[in-house]
């Protein structure tokens, strides 16, 4: 070990003002299963959910408008997007719709090969749905 400290995992905190909302979009529509639930005085409530392994994912902006472009067809991004990866992006597109997230653009393959969605989602999040088509 070079004496740097390990990383041992990414961890992403939203807040939103309607918690019951995006617990039901991440968890029972995602699918994400429950990794602890704490309520605290105040009415402070956390719930941590897991995601597989995470990744962090930094681009500048040219490649920011190239991913915009592939899979939207426009500039439409953020500074921060999240993006989950699901083995059937058609079906979770769809799940996640009927959930409540809005359809920004629909499963699109791309030259990376993924088929990839973007949607608007609970606690202002803007996220992608990707299908690794290679695996």
């Amino acid at each position: 070990m070079n004496g740097k400290p390990q990383i041992r995992q990414l961890r992403l905190v939203v807040e939103t003002a309607d918690f019951e909302e995006a617990v039901a979009f991440y968890r029972d529509i995602l699918g994400m299963p429950e990794e602890f639930y704490v309520e605290s005085e105040g009415d402070a409530l956390v719930l941590a959910l897991q995601a597989g392994r995470a990744t962090l994912e930094i681009v500048n902006p040219a490649q920011r408008r190239l991913i915009d472009e592939l899979e939207v067809g426009r500039e439409v991004n953020r500074s921060i997007r999240v993006a989950f990866e699901v083995s059937d992006a058609a079906t979770a597109t769809a799940q996640a719709v009927a959930g409540g997230a809005q359809l920004i653009a629909p499963p699109t393959a791309t030259p990376w090969r993924s088929l990839n969605s973007r949607l608007e989602a609970p606690a202002g999040l803007q996220i992608t749905l990707f299908e690794e088509l290679d695996g």
